[in-house]
This record gives structure tokens, C-alpha cells and sequence, in this order.
């Protein structure tokens, strides 16, 4: 599976679970149709087997997986799980959940084994480059100083990383999403050379879920 540039990603993190999880995704679904857009959608790992068979137009992520194989490793989320209960791509690196580069080498060589998509996450240039290295399909370039704090990137960092990313693998597809809320800061981001955007807290705060997801969208399909 390809992801069609321009992209999207809705991403819960751990703010909602079970119903409002399921509520979300199926606004995401809806809207995802409506713009011909691939959306990415990520949630609890408990909730994302109904959601993948409650919608139809959506990139069911797990926030997290282990590089183990089946056997030993009591805990630990099994890449072929997640396989097996329609999942189609994973985030990695999260500021929330980062993992060494030994670690993150393994485990996207273990997705691309399963056919997981993999999104990584970077801070720096220096770790865009690094990262760049092991050929994930996507990744996330985002300041960890900025995430859910409503403050988008720079436009200097925006395009530091993006070439830098560029200059290592230009086939990687990129999001740069760090504080992300209005459809002007999806312009912005764009038109600086992301291939993809999204969010978390500017969507979950919103009054309207549809509404916010449905403004950003907007903005995005004008980079189709």
C-alpha cells in the first residue's frame, strides 16, 4: 500500500478511547471519502480492531509495535498481531515513546517484513538525517518543544528538515504537523514542501471535530 500525497493523520494519542475513539474515526472516515484524501488514524491498541472494521476509507495506525517475533516477549505488541486485526501502518519514535536507533532499525525492518507502513518521528535535523537512513515510508519532522502546545514549526525548520530528509531518500514521504491546528497552518506547512499534515489537541479542543477536521482538509486539497 501506497500513501497518496497530499496526506492526513488524526491522531488520538491516549486523549480518547472506546466510544469518542470510535466517534472520531468515523467523522475522519466520512471525511476522508468526502476530500479523496488518504487519512491516517491512529488509536488505542484495543480499540483499532472495531474501528478497522467500523470504516472503510481510513490508514488504521498503531501508536507503537515491538520488533519480537512470535514466541517469548510477555508484553510487547507482536507486529503480526496487528497484521492479522486489519492494521495497515505503524508510528514510530513517538517524543512520547522514543526508541534507540538500534531499536528503530529493527523494528521498521519488522514492519516492512509484515507489510506494515512505517511513520517514524524526528526532533532535529541531525536525527532527520540518522533516521532518513533506515528508509521509513514516512516521516513525521516536529520539534518535540512544540507538541500539543498550538505553536507550529518555523519556517526555517520546516524546510531544514525536509531537505534534509530530501537529500537522504527523496522517496520518503514527509510530515511536518508540530502544533498544527487551522487550515492557515496547513497552508503554510505545504507550500514550505510537506507532503502531509495533521493533528491531535487542535482537533480534540475544537468545538467541532467535523468542523475543524473538515477546515484543515480544506486547506489540504488546494496541494493535490
Amino acid at each position: 500500500m501506497k500513501i497518496r500525497r497530499p496526506f492526513f493523520i488524526v491522531n488520538p494519542k491516549s486523549y480518547l478511547y472506546g466510544d469518542d475513539a470510535m466517534k472520531m474515526a468515523k467523522i475522519s472516515d466520512k471525511l476522508a471519502e468526502k476530500y479523496d484524501i488518504d487519512c491516517i488514524f491512529t488509536g488505542q491498541l484495543v480499540d483499532l480492531p472495531e474501528i478497522a472494521k467500523e470504516t472503510k476509507h481510513l490508514i488504521i495506525t498503531a501508536q507503537h509495535m515491538d520488533s519480537l517475533k512470535p514466541g517469548r516477549g510477555m508484553g510487547h505488541v507482536l507486529p503480526e498481531a496487528l497484521v492479522h486485526q486489519g492494521i495497515k501502518a505503524v508510528v514510530l519514535n513517538h517524543a512520547e515513546k522514543p526508541l534507540t536507533i538500534a531499536e528503530l532499525d529493527m523494528t521498521i525492518k519488522r514492519a516492512k517484513e509484515v507489510g506494515l507502513i512505517t511513520i517514524v518521528c524526528s526532533d532535529t535535523v541531525e536525527q532527520c538525517k540518522a533516521i532518513a537512513e533506515l528508509n521509513p515510508d514516512v516521516m513525521i519532522c516536529e520539534p518535540d518543544s512544540l507538541i500539543g502546545t498550538g505553536n507550529s514549526s518555523n519556517e526555517d525548520y520546516i524546510q531544514s528538515t525536509t531537505e534534509a530528509v530530501r537529500a537522504v531518500n527523496p522517496n520518503i514521504l514527509i510530515m511536518q504537523a508540530a502544533g498544527v491546528s487551522t487550515g492557515a497552518d496547513v497552508e503554510k506547512i505545504m507550500k514550505l514542501g510537506a507532503d502531509g499534515t495533521g493533528g491531535t489537541s487542535g482537533i480534540i479542543k475544537a468545538p467541532s471535530w467535523e468542523g475543524k477536521i473538515s477546515e484543515m482538509m480544506e486547506a489540504l486539497v488546494k496541494f493535490k
